[in-house]
């Protein structure tokens, strides 16, 4: 699901530089329902990450994707339903559910790597946080973390304390990404590739072993 959301935002998004997201009417397009579903999500994850779930309407997201406003009540039910969909977050952590832990750190790092960056894709954390002001998104997002890694994940980790290093590790990851693909904090966005690995294998891999302080391993 976020791979073709990320798909549908870049291309909205090149869309948007000749006249998508204003105020000027766009004309109707001839989809499919596939393509309109698509054309309806990539809309309305431009317009959830800009602007906050209560700053874009139905009809700005229709009029996004160039198609009747009735056609997101038919595809997805209500705008509550279309921001479920572009928000979540989970997609982009399947791999945790099989992947080696020798080879989270590398995952990891060359997520935060290759990602798209905010301008061609919003990271579904940001506009979680920009309608935080909705006390269900909060709510959904904290259910997403403890379904990923406070529980899944978790179950992955031998020693003490695996639900706290299982979250510990989702903060490295949420945080990093939004650093370095959203906001584009300096040193981050600057940092090679194999400084990054080096630090985020010091930081990651002792949550990930169970000799790590707190996992259950003692010296005397």
């Amino acid at each position: 699901m976020y791979g073709t959301v990320q798909a549908e935002v870049r291309r909205v998004n090149r869309a948007s530089d000749t006249g998508g997201c204003d105020d000027h009417p766009r004309r109707a397009r001839r989809y499919d329902a596939a393509g309109t579903r698509s054309a309806l999500l990539g809309a309305a994850a431009l317009r959830f990450a800009r602007y906050g779930y209560d700053g874009c309407s139905v009809r700005d997201i229709a009029k996004d994707a160039g198609v009747d406003a009735a056609l997101v009540y038919r595809y997805f039910g209500s705008k509550e339903a279309l921001f479920d969909a572009v928000s979540t977050s989970t997609g982009m952590f399947e791999p945790l559910r099989h992947l080696p832990l020798d080879e989270v750190s590398a995952w990891i790092c060359d997520v935060v790597s290759t990602g798209p960056t905010e301008e061609e894709a919003p990271h579904p954390l940001l506009t979680k946080l920009r309608s935080s002001s909705r006390e269900e998104t909060v709510g959904r997002l904290r259910e997403e973390i403890t379904e990923v890694f406070s529980e899944g994940f978790a179950r992955r980790l031998e020693g003490e304390d695996a639900e706290l290093r299982a979250e510990l590790m989702a903060a490295w990851l949420m945080g990093i990404t939004l650093l370095r693909l959203a906001i584009r904090s300096p040193a981050l966005a600057a940092t090679p590739d194999d400084t990054l690995l080096r630090f985020l294998r010091a930081g990651i891999d002792p949550l990930l072993d169970a000799g790590c302080p707190g996992g259950g391993s003692e010296d005397g």
